[in-house]
């Protein structure tokens, strides 16, 4: 099967899944400057954010990751995360099931 959708028609705010239901989960996340998604840990994914537009500070386990348009960031799910806007921000997500089990 083959899916296309296009990003900007993913309007939900923050977080809208693109692919309902499908693997890996693939989400739309949409902060505007200042905001933020509180702590909390996907313990079984793999995460890569990628952020499209606007400026991201991204917190892993307490460590700043500042992003700029185009940059990807890649962690385990298991770190707790945190995101915030430092501009107003679209980030694509990917939430992959873990691999291993160590």
């Amino acid at each position: 099967m083959t899916d296309t959708v296009a990003l900007d028609d993913l309007t939900e705010r923050p977080r809208e899944v693109a692919f309902p239901g499908a693997e890996p989960k693939t989400v739309r996340l949409s902060l505007e400057a200042g905001e933020s998604v509180p702590a909390h840990r996907h313990p079984e994914r793999q995460i890569v954010v990628h952020l499209v537009s606007g400026r991201l500070d991204v917190r892993v386990d307490g460590e700043s990751n500042a992003l700029e348009p185009g940059d990807l960031l890649r962690f385990d799910g298991r770190k707790e995360v945190s995101p915030r806007a430092e501009a107003d921000s679209t980030a694509l997500l990917v939430l992959a099931p873990r691999a291993d089990e160590d």
